[in-house]
């Protein structure tokens, strides 16, 4: 009896095996609409030579159009374990290192942590004014100044966990940061290619104001590949200050907000936080600067690349809430889209400064 209870241990449980199918389900199904948005921009090349929509786009399309069935039907809950937008993201960054010299990193980088530096500064402190003047909670617009001013929904989350937020709060920002997001990554190339900008100010012009990396990348790659490099390097310096941030914001609701200085953050605050995939994606393009990476396997890491970022944008738009909308109420969208318009100004205007003689890729 006591073996065939330790074998019956060693095997699935029904919840588990239900869990798994679902899990399959719901990767087959994100799987399959990458398949779809890439085949589609393939057949708006044939009759016009070139992508009318490219696959950011059909893929965001696909998934809000599918989102809305699926929270429509009630089986949402069910088939969702596999949207994994930042996941997805962080892998295909990490694989957009083997095409960036390392070289062309360092040369960005420090001009992006220098229009980051300004750009988390003056918007954080923007976004935390507007949100008084229209008396929003205080952790609500400690999340919209942290999500608004370094890189979506990230640092949002760095953010709850440093003040504990609640959970709703998170929810809301979440569902604001993927609201203005979209509309960007379409509008700004527009905007920049009408303002003629050279390739590097428009991708530090993305990259520094647009809140979600995903959407950071979709509108770098529908101006170019070296505007989409360039605005990935912007967002990834940017997207490296977040355990600072976490910290920072930690310490002062400890030691002002709910005046506990006996239980200030440590500097571990900033490892913990600090996002890993930056990192990984630094690696990748030392290796490949170093000619350690052939050049067909380069080729196969960039197949590999447009796949899961793909998979990342279709993500978005699965994820997207659209009830949350109307829980949110008018005040923190109107709220968001003020400090949102602020930044892209202030960000066009750093770009600019801070890009316009760059040499390029």
């Amino acid at each position: 009896m006591v073996a065939k209870s330790k074998t019956r241990q060693n095997h699935p449980g029904p919840s588990r095996w239900r869990n798994i199918i679902f899990f399959a389900l719901s990767f087959f199904l994100v799987l399959c609409l990458a398949v779809l948005a890439n085949r589609l921009q393939l057949w708006g090349n044939k009759p016009f030579g070139r992508a009318l929509i490219e696959y950011p786009l059909w893929a965001v399309i696909l998934g809000l159009l599918v989102s809305l069935v699926l929270r429509g039907t009630g089986a949402y809950s069910k088939i969702n374990s596999a949207f994994r937008t930042e996941l997805f993201l962080k892998t295909g960054l990490v694989l957009l290192g083997a095409s960036v010299n390392f070289a062309t990193i360092m040369k960005v980088g420090y001009r992006g942590l220098i229009q980051s530096a300004i750009l988390v500064v003056c918007v954080f402190f923007f976004t935390w004014y507007i949100g008084r003047l229209f008396k929003l909670d205080l952790k609500l617009r400690a999340l919209m100044a942290t999500s608004n001013s370094i890189c979506g929904v990230s640092a949002a989350i760095a953010a709850a966990g440093a003040i504990l937020a609640k959970r709703e709060h998170l929810a809301y920002v979440t569902t604001l940061v993927i609201l203005f997001a979209m509309p960007l990554m379409v509008l700004e190339p527009i905007f920049a290619r009408m303002l003629n900008l050279p390739d590097a100010v428009a991708g530090a012009w993305i990259g520094g104001n647009i809140d979600t990396t995903a959407a950071v990348v979709g509108a770098g790659s529908l101006y170019n590949e070296q505007a989409m490099q360039i605005a990935s390097i912007v967002k990834l310096s940017q997207n490296s200050l977040i355990g600072f941030a976490a910290f920072f914001l930690a310490l002062y609701w400890v030691v002002v907000v709910e005046k506990k200085a006996d239980k200030k953050p440590s500097p571990k605050t900033i490892w913990t936080r600090f996002p890993k995939f930056v990192l990984g994606f630094m690696a990748v393009s030392l290796i490949a600067t170093l000619g350690l990476l052939p050049a067909e396997n380069i080729k196969i890491i960039n197949n590999l690349r447009t796949w899961f970022l793909t998979l990342a944008f279709v993500s978005i738009g699965l994820e997207f809430a659209f009830g949350e909308i109307k829980r949110i109420g008018s005040r923190p969208i109107l709220v968001y889209g003020i400090a949102t318009l602020f930044n892209v100004l202030l960000a066009l205007g750093l770009a600019w400064v801070l890009f316009n003689n760059f040499g390029g890729i």
